[in-house]
């Protein structure tokens, strides 16, 4: 009798829960989850205060991505290191491209920053343009949407809980994000050096203009040279400050500033980047207070 009465009292859970949905970053696996509620649980592969281009497939990873129900990946080549390994060790049909239960965000995006060519020479560039599209908060509203379709197409008798979940935080982000837009509205026009061009969206978003790179090449570590040239640039251009990611050392970055006098602002990219960014909101909250 206990049994059964313990089987009772599971059930409903275990039916509320019934997809688990692997995603590749912490933000795909917060609007999953805002989405989906309690109908889905999300297994988060790499950590937000990972360098988003380099995971190591551990075993572990691999685990998750066999026991998941279908996979949601950023794309436009941020994962090309690291997720296809998972995906054909892990041996899952419901995680392959090219599958309904799969689901590559970059292609419902209009990405920028498409390189006209792809040289080895010229960095670790992404063929298919800047990956980091999540941080314009435009595109986050976009992202929803598509996710909530995905969520449909592959449990359609719940369609209205998604629209439902997908529509109250529509409303929500859109105030949000008229908040965030009065808080940057003072800074258009603003110049800004940055590490690595991870900022590329919510610089066009707020309309920030980036002159430049600490990194000579993308995933090129900072010469000696080039870090003398920017410091030339900075003295020229006078920006306000350099927006550093919160997964490289900025060791360069703290020479440059000291030669300048240019402050450093670390400019987290997802959710648990830094201690306090836990939820989507923050993020931006955070990142529309930094540059002062």
């Amino acid at each position: 009798m206990k049994k059964l009465l313990t089987l009772l009292i599971l059930l409903p859970l275990t039916l509320l829960a019934h997809l688990n949905i692997a995603v590749s970053y912490p933000y795909i696996g917060a609007l999953t989850k805002t989405v989906g509620g309690e109908h889905i649980t999300t297994t988060v592969l790499a950590k937000g205060n990972w360098d988003p281009h380099f995971i190591i497939p551990r075993p572990s990873l691999i685990a998750k991505v066999r026991n998941a129900d279908a996979l949601i990946m950023n794309g436009a080549q941020l994962e090309i290191g690291w997720l296809p390994p998972l995906i054909n060790r892990a041996g899952n049909p419901k995680t392959s491209p090219n599958t309904p239960t799969f689901l590559n965000l970059s292609h419902h995006i209009e990405l920028i920053n498409k390189p006209s060519e792809v040289d080895r020479k010229d960095g670790d560039i992404h063929p298919d343009g800047n990956p980091h599209f999540h941080l314009n908060p435009e595109n986050i509203l976009i992202l929803a949407n598509v996710i909530k379709e995905f969520l449909i197409s592959i449990d359609t008798p719940d369609r209205a809980i998604y629209e439902k979940n997908y529509a109250d935080f529509s409303k929500i982000w859109k105030e949000k994000m008229v908040l965030w837009s009065q808080k940057m509205s003072d800074k258009k026009g603003l110049k800004v050096i940055q590490f690595h061009d991870n900022l590329a969206y919510f610089n066009k978003a707020y309309g920030l203009s980036n002159i430049g790179t600490i990194e000579p090449l993308p995933g090129i570590p900072p010469s000696s040279r080039h870090t003398i040239k920017t410091i030339e640039l900075i003295q020229k251009e006078q920006p306000c400050c350099i927006l550093h990611d919160v997964y490289h050392s900025t060791k360069t970055a703290d020479f440059i500033s000291q030669k300048t006098g240019i402050k450093v602002v670390l400019m987290p990219h997802d959710i648990e980047s830094l201690e306090n960014i836990d939820n989507l909101a923050s993020l931006f909250d955070y990142l529309t207070s930094a540059i002062k």
